[in-house]
């Protein structure tokens, strides 16, 4: 943990706030804008580039890095420093969300990528996109990816690349959390939350080989509905009619502003034993098909757009 943590944490245990990970939510984006506004406003640097990528303008690095030293922007969000400071990297990188790429900037990423291999910084300051975005737009685009249907070796390959990774996972907690005596005698168990989320993608990807991460993701969310359901025909007939409107009914009952607010876990429920990124896929397909331009809309705007696309279809 960073040291400028330990007085931030210690301040939110006494407040009864427990420190988060994963998804930053709507409103702790805002809360980031507010915080680098402030900080500008207060050090006089001229812009949020400037802050976040000092390295792009070497004349104002020193000075810029003994007032990042002095002043933080973390105000309000019980997150480690470094989580914020690389989602507010993401956020005001004016490199990022520039929209699909044409045909020309995949083949020059492909070119570059022969020049440069995975040194996704160098190649993001040339296509003048983000590290993240040339990275993964790179994995879906090689080669060697197949797009076919799944063969029985890619799905074997699969499930021993997730198994592998989540062992691997569990060995080094246990490590940390286990005497010695105790991992003899222990089997190693997984928790059924472990198997689906925040699995490393590009990572199992790699070991796939003939796929890209987000088609290892969806072909593995597939593998543990089936399992999970034993093998039981969800969101079929009556049953996905039923689904849908439990699903929007529950969303809407929530109330929530931001998708990170949901406990996906409890909606699992409306449709079965189900992973929560199956749930989360029902309701992408159900907003795009019920919600006109629901990309402009928020979170809360779209599942209100579903609710009252139903409340028509059976008023």
């Amino acid at each position: 943990m960073a040291g400028r943590d330990l007085v931030r944490f210690k301040e939110f245990k006494k407040q009864g706030i427990a420190v988060k990970f994963g998804r930053f939510s709507q409103k702790e984006n805002n809360q980031i804008r507010k915080n680098v506004e402030e900080f500008l406003s207060i050090t006089g640097i001229d812009s949020a580039e400037k802050l976040l990528f000092t390295s792009r303008y070497p004349e104002d690095k020193e000075t810029i890095s003994r007032l990042k030293a002095e002043h933080l922007f973390s105000e309000g969000i019980p997150r480690p420093w470094r989580l914020i400071y690389y989602r507010a990297r993401k956020m005001f990188d004016p490199n990022n969300y520039k929209g699909r790429y044409t045909k020309e900037e995949k083949e020059k990423l492909k070119k570059y990528h022969a020049m440069h291999g995975n040194d996704w910084k160098k190649i993001s300051e040339m296509m003048s996109r983000s590290n993240l975005s040339v990275a993964m737009k790179y994995s879906e685009i090689k080669s060697a990816v197949n797009y076919g249907p799944w063969s029985k070796e890619e799905t074997r390959k699969l499930m021993h690349a997730v198994e592998e990774v989540i062992r691997k996972r569990m060995e080094m907690e246990d490590a940390n959390s286990l005497s010695s005596l105790e991992k003899s005698n222990r089997d190693i168990s997984i928790d059924r939350e472990k198997l689906y989320q925040r699995l490393p993608w590009t990572e199992i990807e790699a070991k796939v080989g003939t796929r890209y991460w987000r088609q290892c993701k969806q072909k593995w969310t597939t593998i543990l509905t089936k399992k999970m359901t034993e093998g039981q025909q969800l969101y079929r007939g009556t049953k996905r009619l039923e689904a849908k409107i439990n699903l929007i009914k529950r969303l809407y009952e929530m109330q929530v502003e931001d998708a990170n607010e949901v406990n996906w876990e409890e909606l699992s429920n409306t449709i079965g034993d189900v992973p929560r990124a199956y749930v989360q896929a029902k309701f992408y397909k159900l907003k795009v098909s019920c919600v006109p331009s629901w990309q402009k809309k928020t979170f809360s705007g779209q599942y209100h757009g579903c609710f009252y696309i139903l409340l028509k279809v059976f008023a």
